[in-house]
């Protein structure tokens, strides 16, 4: 059975044990075993919080932070017997190039988008994140961090909705304060913070938190990009639920993305039921109402281009993984380099 009296539930209960996790456990249960929340995943060992307080754990296939874990104590050193199935995962792809998927975090309620008050080109970083937040199942949030350092906030605020249709956009000032009782209610259950590094992630953490409990670090003033201060992805209990601090991520690859990416771009997926053909790429296509509303400046052609370049990416992680899509992407580009050496051919007649 299960070692959890009902005050070990409401111990782990600050950490998002519910009943549902309960019943999960009692099915997958051992003699003995401690349920737990992964906080940190280091070198094949896991520091999991439990009613027992931290506990650091061996795991030969280490699961993610904020993964639900069965950990028995053993006789030596604690081990992790069973990861609970997850409800959401933050999921990118890795940095390898070989589309393979690395879970930032597990079991994610909302995902705080930050973006620093300073930093140029936030549109298409601002969309790339919104649709690996969607993906996962959580809900999103674009946070505009350090107002302190810029006069038209709400200039700013109005820019990023426009790169985040349908979702909320605060904007915070950790030394100040302004802003943070906004994104203290926005975060709600298990909150993961995703950013580039520089954001001011540990900075937002820590106001949020009440304390310096993680690392942070200064931004260089030449180009307001800042060190990886985090280097672990850390889960720490607040007074609203949890928190996971991400490292800044310089690339954010998106694999099996389609639904994310559609609802990041809800107002290109709208107008496209509008084209003529179901199946219109919104190119040279005839009817297409997403090249009309463009030509109307009724969507910016930037958001247009956005949306079709992460598809591409998305379906190109897939054939990567799929030998099937993979041979029609190989056919597709043998027939245009034929047609194009026909072109060219042609033109030296």
């Amino acid at each position: 059975m299960l070692s959890a009296s009902p005050a070990s539930i409401s111990t782990l209960s600050r950490y998002g044990w519910d009943d549902a996790w309960e019943q999960l456990a009692l099915a997958d249960d051992g003699p003995g075993r401690l349920p737990g929340r992964v906080a940190r995943v280091d070198r094949g060992r896991v520091d999991v919080l439990t009613d027992s307080g931290r506990v650091r754990a061996r795991c030969p296939v280490p699961p993610a932070v904020g993964d639900w874990v069965l950990v028995d104590p053993g006789s030596g050193v604690p081990s992790v017997a069973a990861v609970l199935p997850r409800r959401t995962a933050l999921v990118r792809a890795t940095v390898s190039g070989r589309s393979e998927a690395q879970v930032l975090a597990a079991n994610v309620d909302t995902v705080l988008v930050t973006v620093p008050c300073e930093a140029g080109g936030r549109a298409g970083r601002v969309e790339r994140l919104l649709a690996l937040a969607w993906e996962s199942g959580a809900t999103p949030v674009v946070v505009l961090t350090k107002t302190d350092r810029l006069d038209a906030v709400a200039d700013a605020v109005a820019e990023l909705a426009l790169s985040a249709p349908g979702v909320e956009v605060l904007a915070v000032s950790a030394v100040t304060g302004d802003g943070l009782d906004d994104v203290a209610t926005a975060a709600r259950g298990t909150t993961v913070l995703v950013g580039p590094s520089g954001a001011g992630k540990s900075t937002l953490a820590n106001a949020l938190l009440g304390e310096e409990a993680l690392a942070v670090g200064e931004v260089r003033a030449s180009d307001g990009k800042g060190r990886h201060t985090t280097v672990h992805r850390e889960l720490v209990p607040f007074e609203g639920g949890v928190l996971v601090d991400t490292p800044g991520l310089r690339a954010v690859g998106l694999t099996d993305a389609a639904e994310g990416i559609d609802k990041a771009f809800t107002d290109v997926v709208e107008l496209a039921d509008g084209c003529r053909f179901a199946d219109c790429a919104h190119d040279r296509e005839p009817g297409c109402a997403v090249r009309a509303a463009v030509e109307a400046h009724e969507l910016p052609e930037r958001r247009r281009e956005a949306y079709r370049k992460l598809l591409r990416e998305d379906e190109w992680a897939a054939a990567r993984t799929d030998a099937r899509l993979a041979a029609e992407r190989r056919g597709r580009s043998k027939t245009i380099t034929k047609a194009q050496r026909a072109a060219y051919r042609e033109r030296g007649r």
